[in-house]
């Protein structure tokens, strides 16, 4: 639930993120280098809530095992993407099916 979790708010920042920038492109007003860069929304920033930090930090903690199988995209999506169906498939499904078997024999 935690990955999930963290995931559910990237998703709201870089919606949000995204929609400044079309509002920008739209109305010609200049936009700022920051606002261009991918993922720039998901990055920690000063206004941050302390649930969002926690549950970011608890989210990178479980996906961490599986750093090194993104570490050479530089896409956040992809990265999170990724880390979030790992995470699924392992926590989830994985520690089920383990759990069903282990009930199974005893």
């Amino acid at each position: 639930m935690i990955v999930i979790a963290s995931f559910a708010i990237f998703v709201v920042n870089e919606s949000k993120s995204a929609s400044s920038r079309q509002t920008q492109a739209i109305t010609g007003a200049p936009t700022g280098t920051s606002a261009h860069a991918p993922g720039s929304a998901g990055t920690s920033s000063g206004g941050e809530s302390s649930v969002h930090r926690t549950i970011d930090e608890a989210s990178e903690e479980l996906t961490s095992p599986f750093a090194g199988l993104v570490s050479g995209s530089s896409s956040e999506w992809v990265i999170r993407g990724v880390k979030l169906l790992l995470a699924l498939a392992v926590y989830g499904f994985g520690l089920s099916y383990l759990a069903r078997v282990l009930r199974v024999r005893v």
